[in-house]
């Protein structure tokens, strides 16, 4: 499952799921959290239930659930669990038992309509909670639902207190780097990717660009996204270049010729094992290699 770009959509607007269809993203988190007002969650439910179908797409259907504190968690789904759903976004988990609770509460669900087991993954907003900053490293060994690690500052800094996250030149202020970047090795230590988390400007698609150079370049997977108009940058931006993918092959192709060797020389430059995960990191992010 690609998860390079995956695009927010309220879950009680058919017109923005109906335009969000055609952005080219890898995933579609249909909202029930954020985006609907409490008074209109069950309708939104329905209406969501309505959209999932077991038929053929070119993206992955994904639910952000209410979180477990809101005692909503369970009907969103008892909607939402049926044919055609890819996974879960749980919000404001506190750590990995979060994550089997919400197995436990997934699995009658897929065995009376059908589906196979293990068929609903999981993707885990991983810091919005101050406890759940002392629990990242609770998600390995990774649960077999689990997809993916995110991130979000928006709820944490409430929980703090903070009155901003950012610096004036746009820089998280230190406690959001700390969450980035522990978020990220939290989902390399349990072994699935991580995600990094949205920019919230939708009208600057240089700046979004950028950002995303350097979350690729930090070793996230994908972003998320909040508009549209973000996908195609979002894809444009984690695709590896010409380069990458040349270097890449030469890397992996020198190694497999002689499984030997521990550093090879490349146009001058000493690669190890490391840059041959990396490489074949790479060649995957493109369907090239095992």
């Amino acid at each position: 499952m690609r998860l390079t770009s995956l695009l927010f959509v309220p879950a009680d607007s058919a017109k923005k799921f109906e335009k969000a269809q055609w952005t080219g993203a890898d995933g579609l988190i249909l909202d029930l959290e954020d985006s609907v007002a409490p008074p209109n969650k069950a309708a939104a439910r329905q209406t969501l239930a309505g959209w999932i179908t077991p038929a053929a797409r070119d993206w992955a259907f994904w639910v952000r659930v209410n979180p477990f504190d809101t005692g909503l968690t369970v009907d969103d789904l008892e909607a939402v669990v049926r044919p055609g759903l890819d996974g879960i976004v749980l919000p404001k988990a506190n750590g990995g038992a979060d994550v089997a609770r919400l197995s436990d509460l997934i699995d009658p669900l897929e065995r009376a309509r059908g589906m196979a087991p293990g068929t609903v993954k999981i993707l885990v907003v991983a810091t919005e909670t101050a406890a759940a900053m002392f629990n990242l490293g609770s998600y390995a060994p990774a649960h077999p639902r689990l997809a993916a690690l995110t991130w979000g500052a928006e709820d944490l800094g409430a929980v703090v207190g903070a009155t901003a996250n950012k610096e004036p030149d746009g820089a998280w202020t230190a406690p959001y780097q700390l969450a980035r970047s522990l978020c990220l090795f939290a989902a390399a230590n349990a072994g699935v990717p991580a995600l990094d988390t949205l920019y919230a400007d939708f009208r600057d698609p240089q700046g979004l660009e950028a950002a995303c150079r350097v979350s690729r370049r930090d070793g996230f997977a994908g972003r998320l996204a909040i508009h549209p108009a973000q996908v195609e940058g979002i894809n444009r931006a984690f695709a590896p270049t010409d380069e990458d993918l040349a270097l890449a092959r030469r890397i992996v192709a020198a190694f497999d010729a002689d499984p030997t060797l521990g550093t090879i020389g490349i146009d001058g430059k000493m690669y190890d094992i490391p840059h041959l995960r990396a490489a074949r990191r790479v060649l995957a992010s493109v369907g090239e290699g095992s």
